[in-house]
């Protein structure tokens, strides 16, 4: 007798796939879960206990404190006072002067914030892709220092014509970055050496070979006793980008450009499709024919080059010369600022904007209102951590869990098809109608059969290996449902291999 398969209805608070595009509470939630909104309230968070450490250090709310049960509200307003000047002047500083007297002076805050974010941006730049490669590069101010210098070294020794010097010191400034970043990747090919400490040994060479060579003639400033270098040729640097009245040189439009080249060789080359894959799974991109220890080096040189560019961008932009300070901090900041862009190129742009606008603004803040420039870095820190554990953000805010509507809403395409089709089906014969299958109860989450159900795209399950799962069976006794396992006959027992093989 043969039987008919047909669909039930799906059952109300039965899980299916979502219909229709979803309305302004799923929305809503779409984008509170996702990384976007980890990331600027982890920035907010940071600013409110930032804002707690100027309050505890204050002088004005410490003696208001002194008699805060008798008049708290002067405490309160201490506070408030306090938090508020520190944080106005921080704006100042970097965004708008709205005390200014003239437009020059009102907009020079926001260009000294992109004048101090440029070699920022470009040096983070190349982190993030060593990050999306699975190298940790934190040698990014050995190679900044290397591009400094051999572009310093022909922006100095050489007198060529305007722009054919400016283009030849970039080079060489790509070169320097890139050569030293080279080594690492090599040796990381070669012998397997952990890039960390490849990079950490290679900073302190970097550092203590250009502090060496600016005692020298190599590098040296005639008849100078400071380790600083002769000014570069006019015709090796960045001209304003704006007018003489502000730093910003046309370095911020070759970050601009490295962002884009960033993005388009990550997301749309060949070659950063290969690092992307060697950075997610060495093995599995080993399989497929892409060569682990070449696109090492290829990330290294990439990275390195970067930075190199980072160094060349300072020297011929900003300080015109060449000094033992000439990577700061801006080695590490990479690495902060290439965490909170989440190694995306664009991501990386707006971050580094972030942390120059801080740099910018501190100093003002610093300067008006006593608040040390250290909590700057406070800031810059606590970003850092709490980007480094979503959770934590999402605990403290409440934020739900990514994915967490689209698995209430909808079943895995992969491996619940086959569940939710047994969970509604019911074989209809002769005699009436009888289930297919046990009861499937679909959970919150991703849905799971009743009893011991097997996924079919397992490979060891029989739906798995045989036919597609969902297909109807001729009778009922043909088989397992689909994604289960075999089960007995009332009238049939199986036992031993005779019953494994039924």
């Amino acid at each position: 007798m043969s039987a008919v398969t047909t669909q039930a209805a799906p059952t109300p608070g039965a899980s299916g796939p979502a219909s229709g595009p979803p309305d302004g509470g799923s929305a809503l939630r779409h984008m509170m879960s996702g990384n976007g909104m980890v990331t600027v309230l982890a920035i907010v968070l940071s600013l409110v206990i930032s804002a707690v450490l100027i309050i505890l250090t204050n002088e004005d709310v410490m003696e208001a404190a002194g008699y805060f049960f008798a008049r708290p509200q002067d405490t309160l307003v201490a506070a408030w006072e306090a938090v508020a000047a520190a944080y106005a002047a921080l704006f100042r500083g970097a965004v708008f002067n709205y005390r200014a007297e003239d437009v020059t002076g009102m907009v020079y805050p926001f260009m000294e914030s992109l004048t101090l974010s440029t070699p920022l941006i470009i040096i983070s730049l190349g982190i993030a892709i060593s990050f999306r490669s699975g190298l940790f590069n934190i040698g990014g101010q050995g190679q900044m220092i290397f591009g400094a210098m051999f572009a310093t070294f022909f922006g100095v020794h050489l007198q060529l014509p305007v722009g054919l010097h400016l283009l030849l010191v970039l080079v060489m400034g790509i070169l320097g970055g890139a050569l030293w970043g080279s080594i690492v990747g090599v040796l990381k090919a070669a012998t397997g050496a952990h890039e960390v400490i490849l990079t950490i040994m290679l900073n302190y060479v970097a550092v203590n070979l250009v502090a060496y060579l600016l005692q020298t003639p190599v590098l040296q400033r005639e008849g100078s006793t400071n380790p600083v270098s002769e000014f570069l040729e006019p015709t090796a640097v960045f001209p304003p980008l704006l007018g003489d009245s502000f730093r910003l040189n046309w370095g911020f439009v070759v970050a601009i450009l490295a962002t884009v080249f960033a993005w388009w060789l990550i997301r749309r080359s060949t070659t950063g499709f290969q690092l992307r894959a060697v950075g997610a799974n060495p093995a599995a991109a080993r399989t497929a024919g892409v060569s682990v220890k070449r696109m090492y080096v290829v990330a290294m040189v990439i990275s390195g080059g970067l930075a190199g560019l980072a160094g060349m961008s300072q020297v011929s932009g900003t300080e015109k010369v060449l000094n033992t300070d000439v990577a700061g901090s801006f080695g590490f900041d990479a690495i902060t600022v290439a965490l909170l862009g989440r190694s995306n190129p664009v991501g990386v742009f707006f971050a580094g904007l972030l942390f120059g606008a801080l740099r910018a603004g501190g100093v003002t803040m610093q300067t008006e209102t006593g608040v040390p420039i250290d909590i700057v870095l406070i800031i810059q820190s606590l970003i850092v951590l709490f980007i480094a554990a979503p959770p934590l953000v999402r605990t403290i805010f409440r934020l739900p869990r990514p994915g967490a509507l689209q698995a209430r809403t909808t079943a895995d395409p992969v491996t619940q098809p086959a569940l939710a089709g047994a969970a509604a089906a019911t074989t209809t014969s002769a005699g009436g109608t009888a289930p297919a299958a046990e009861s499937a109860v679909v959970g919150d989450a991703v849905g799971v059969a009743a009893g011991d159900a097997v996924s079919p795209a397992d490979p060891e399950s029989p739906a798995g290996a045989g036919a597609p799962a969902g297909a109807p069976r001729d009778t009922p006794d043909a088989g397992p449902p689909p994604g289960g396992r075999p089960t007995a006959s009332p009238t049939q027992p199986t036992t031993g291999e005779e019953g494994e093989q039924r």
